[in-house]
């Protein structure tokens, strides 16, 4: 069903929950298997935690605009208590949601009886204590606040900043920031729109916070830019502090030259020193201190550069994939069609292509790398750029805080990964 779309993979950050959410505006949490934690083979076990619907089909009569209830992104807030806390937006609204146990319920009240009805104070002749009683497990997910109407275009990326008092919501021209504790308010930093529509010629696509320094943030945009922000600079970021790009090879020019360079996500390294950038072909990981160029490119799937006329006649060539870092920042991950995903160890400069299938993922089932070959002769083990499903597409993928376990959504199924143990 098109509604079980998975549309985000998100660990929380202890790696011992796993959120995804799809395109019908459900939110299902996974939870790691304790006893597995000790048993190497096992350690990378999730079941399901908690399922509940996040966001629902709205309509907006003032503009006569549906508004799906896909969820665009997840992000979780650091544990502070028994409670867990994670923040899921779609196009317009983002809520922050709370998901707790309950394993014991009160009994005895003296104003109700056990079924909740009240009683008549009449018949009350004597004083109880209510007493808490033990019952099955409960995990209950509860909208805590909701931080609605301050997006006129679509929502793309929100983002939790090391402050943890703060968050950011980015559409196609603005971000705003926003605080917890107030939904009735938020804070533009951020505004491309040009007073006249027409002279538009960018727009932004992703936005996150710095990990370290909560003044810091960066935004990508359709142009292949990303601009490195300063909140101290000024209260509006119209004037960044960082621009990064790179230089067009004018031999590589073409008519999608535009299209294939806009950036479809961006992350900040977990030391917060280095930036990765996707775009259609490429992860590019970009130094803080070096604007000019990138420290390193990665070609995800350079055969297809001969394929981008089919690519944008059937609308792939806008496909928005995402990327991932290891806990260590020394692997990136990010995904390619044919259900592969790709793996580039930034040490050692190998890479891998993987295939997340059913075919070949039964547990414990050792995933062999792909190889694809363009034209010529084809080894059995190959598969021919020209029978690749353009249909199967891994766009989101996660990668645990601290173990080398991985999440790749592949379109309604979800695959959870650990790496080989001898």
């Amino acid at each position: 069903m098109q509604t079980d779309i998975i549309s985000t993979v998100e660990f929380n950050h202890t790696g011992e929950l796993l959120a995804t959410g799809d395109k019908g505006g459900r939110v299902v949490i996974f939870q790691r298997e304790q006893e597995s934690k000790n048993q190497i083979h096992r350690r990378g076990e999730y079941n399901v935690y908690s399922t509940f619907q996040s966001h629902e089909p709205e309509f907006d009569y003032l503009k006569s605009l549906e508004i799906e209830e896909k969820i665009n992104k997840i992000r979780w807030l650091p544990q502070q208590n028994a409670a867990y806390f994670l923040l899921s937006t779609n196009d317009k609204t983002v809520k922050l949601w709370k998901v707790s146990e309950r394993d014991k319920r009160p009994e005895g009240y003296n104003l109700k009886d056990e079924e909740g009805r009240l009683r008549d104070p009449a018949t009350i002749t004597t004083l109880r204590v209510p007493v808490l009683r033990p019952m099955d497990l409960m995990v209950e997910a509860t909208p805590r606040r909701v931080f609605a109407n301050a997006h006129t275009y679509h929502i793309n990326s929100i983002s939790v900043n090391s402050d943890y008092e703060t968050y950011m919501s980015a559409d196609d021209l603005r971000i705003n920031l926003w605080n917890f504790e107030i939904t009735n308010q938020s804070f533009n930093i951020v505004d491309i729109k040009p007073a006249n529509m027409e002279e538009l010629t960018e727009v932004i696509t992703a936005a996150e916070f710095h990990p370290h320094h909560c003044n810091t943030f960066v935004y990508s945009s359709s142009k292949g830019t990303i601009r490195l922000c300063d909140m101290r600079a000024s209260a509006l970021c119209d004037r960044h502090t960082k621009f990064f790009e790179e230089p067009e090879d004018p031999s590589n020019r073409s008519f999608f030259s535009e299209i294939i360079s806009s950036i479809s996500d961006v992350k900040f390294s977990h030391s917060g020193r280095y930036i990765m950038t996707r775009d259609y072909l490429t992860v590019k990981v970009w130094d803080l201190n070096m604007e000019n160029r990138p420290i390193e490119t990665y070609q995800v799937h350079d055969y297809l550069r001969s394929k981008l006329c089919s690519l944008y006649e059937n609308d792939c060539i806008f496909d928005k994939f995402e990327c991932v870092w290891n806990g260590s920042d020394s692997v990136i991950m990010t995904g390619s069609y044919n259900n592969f995903f790709r793996m580039f160890d930034r040490n050692t400069k190998r890479d891998v292509t993987l295939e997340a299938s059913r075919e070949n993922s039964k547990p414990r089932a050792i995933l062999k790398p792909r190889k694809v070959c363009v034209g010529g002769k084809r080894r059995k083990d190959e598969i021919s750029v020209d029978s690749l499903d353009f249909s199967k597409k891994i766009l989101h993928t996660a990668w645990h805080p601290s173990e080398n376990i991985i999440a790749v959504a592949a379109t309604n199924n979800l695959y959870i990964f650990q790496d080989k143990v001898n």
